[in-house]
């Protein structure tokens, strides 16, 4: 039997096939933590417990009070849809979608663990898509009005709500996973990636938006990074990104209402960043590939 090389166009051919015939949702049953079966716009499980698909497109698998609300409002979601949609840290998700594209092999299962609005997700998942014929992404956050601006983005890619410290996954299930600025739900981490998954994790650098803090505070302070040891998980690339971003007043007020100092800042000080007609700031960021050992 002729044997078949990793990356080449007929074992990627045979691999999608595969795959194709097999493959099942990503997510789990939150309840019971069972296969899910899409039927009939639903995701239902052994069990019995079915959710429905949303009308832009994913599943609401997040366990808690409904009228509740999680994570980015829709004021933040919009103003991170128009910032990202100016392409000011396309160089970022470049990196990580390059990061993926370089150490991971065809076809693989994707996280994206707090995927916001879904703006890395959608390049990520077309890049791996023009590499290898189809993908295999899934995405999920917290936030309801992020996840239904996400699943406008790509229907190629499975939404669903849910949260980082208690992940519908099942363990081991996992090739490749992301967190872009998102908590750090380290055990969980640890539990989807299957033995040898990719990490791949941004962060801020230490002068990421200096010049915005600097308008801001009297004060300001540079970024402080963390150790970048994981336990149980080898550094394989530390990877840094840093350019000037020149910004008209329009991307400036999208860029500063999507951060925390939108909220976390005086009245006083926000009307600094209200009367500046530009800003040129840093963008600074660390993209780190780890290997589940």
């Amino acid at each position: 039997m002729q044997s078949l090389i990793p990356h080449t166009p007929q074992f990627m051919a045979e691999n999608i096939k595969m795959q194709t015939k097999v493959d099942k949702m990503l997510f789990l049953c939150p309840k019971c933590m069972g296969e899910l079966a899409e039927q009939d716009g639903r995701a239902v499980c052994k069990q019995g417990h079915s959710y429905d698909r949303c009308r832009a497109g994913y599943y609401n698998l997040l366990l808690s009070n409904k009228s509740s609300v999680h994570g980015d409002n829709k004021a933040m979601v919009a103003a991170r849809r128009d910032f990202l949609g100016r392409d000011f840290y396309r160089p970022l998700a470049d990196a990580i979608a390059d990061a993926l594209l370089t150490r991971a092999l065809p076809l693989p299962r994707v996280l994206d663990a707090g995927a916001g609005e879904g703006y890395y997700t959608d390049i990520v998942e077309r890049a791996l898509r023009a590499r290898d014929g189809s993908s295999r992404v899934s995405a999920f956050d917290i936030s309801k009005d992020a996840v239904r601006e996400a699943a406008k983005k790509n229907p190629n890619v499975s939404f669903a709500v849910a949260g980082s410290y208690a992940m519908p996954i099942a363990s081991g299930s996992v090739d490749a996973l992301i967190n872009i600025f998102s908590p750090l739900a380290l055990s969980e981490t640890q539990r989807v990636l299957r033995s040898g998954g990719l990490f791949v994790m941004a962060i801020p650098d230490t002068d990421h938006l200096f010049e915005l803090k600097s308008a801001i505070y009297d004060t300001p302070y540079k970024n402080t990074v963390s150790d970048t040891t994981l336990d149980g998980f080898s550094l394989v690339s530390d990877r840094e990104l840093k350019y000037n971003m020149p910004l008209e007043r329009d991307a400036l007020l999208s860029l500063f209402a999507m951060t925390p100092y939108a909220y976390r800042t005086s009245p006083e000080n926000a009307a600094r960043v209200y009367a500046l007609p530009r800003l040129d700031t840093t963008a600074h960021f660390r993209v780190l590939v780890y290997e589940k050992c």
